[in-house]
């Protein structure tokens, strides 16, 4: 492979990481809530580290291919949704053209356009009314959002990958530390995720930082919580 090659691989690797960063957060939040809450109900009855980690690394997993399909099906769903329409569409139009020529005339005049313009776009779209939808098709396309560029496959990979290593990471404590010590590193990591979360969350939205991070931190919180009560009325 070349180098030049090499360089392409790699700017598509980031191109497909920019656009799925949505995904990406939205993808360890969920991993990380979802598992640290299964966690904490687990430390509050078990005696051993091994069973928390075969059980939270299974729960992973499973998750994991759960999110990735979701995000995978709901994209399918929107583009075959999309697609739908733009067919009813054309066949609207096909049926009555001029009351879809001045649907769209209605819609701008209210842009500021000069008479002159809006007459001569009245005649181009009366010539040929297939170019209504492909201007529908062009302002929908302006509007649509930066992450939907990538193939959904490629958004559901970036959100399988985010959701596993957050999901992982109140888990893999209990690998390697003894339970006590394995307890409150898995606290100490997921906070740390979360509050970078947070962060992360502020920025995709544009949301004052300390309200975001504060709000995804007492969501992992509650989680915990829900888990441990549960996990000693089991026990």
């Amino acid at each position: 492979m070349s180098k030049v090659e090499e360089g392409d691989w790699f700017g598509k690797i980031r191109e497909s990481f920019r656009e799925s960063f949505g995904e990406i957060v939205f993808g360890m939040s969920d991993g990380t809530v979802s598992i640290f809450g299964l966690v904490a109900g687990m430390v509050a009855g078990a005696q051993s580290g091994d069973v928390i980690l075969l059980a939270g690394a299974t729960a992973a997993i499973a998750a994991t291919v759960s999110m990735m399909a979701g995000v995978f099906l709901d994209l399918e769903s929107e583009k075959d949704a999309a697609r739908v329409e733009a067919e009813e569409r054309n066949d609207e139009i096909s049926r009555n053209p001029d009351a879809a020529v001045e649907r769209v005339m209605g819609i701008l005049g209210g842009t500021g356009l000069s008479g002159a313009s809006l007459d001569s776009i009245r005649t181009d779209f009366r010539n040929d009314p297939r170019t209504i939808l492909k201007f529908e098709d062009a302002v929908a396309c302006e509007e649509e959002s930066e992450a939907q560029k990538a193939p959904a496959y490629v958004h559901a990979c970036w959100m399988g990958i985010a959701d596993f290593i957050a999901a992982m990471t109140p888990v893999i404590p209990f690998a390697f530390l003894p339970l006590g010590l394995a307890k409150i590193a898995c606290i100490a990591g997921t906070a740390i995720l979360l509050f970078l979360l947070g962060i992360a969350r502020a920025r995709l939205g544009k949301r004052p930082v300390v309200r975001t991070v504060l709000e995804t931190m007492a969501i992992a919180t509650a989680a915990g919580i829900a888990g441990v009560i549960f996990g000693l009325l089991i026990t």
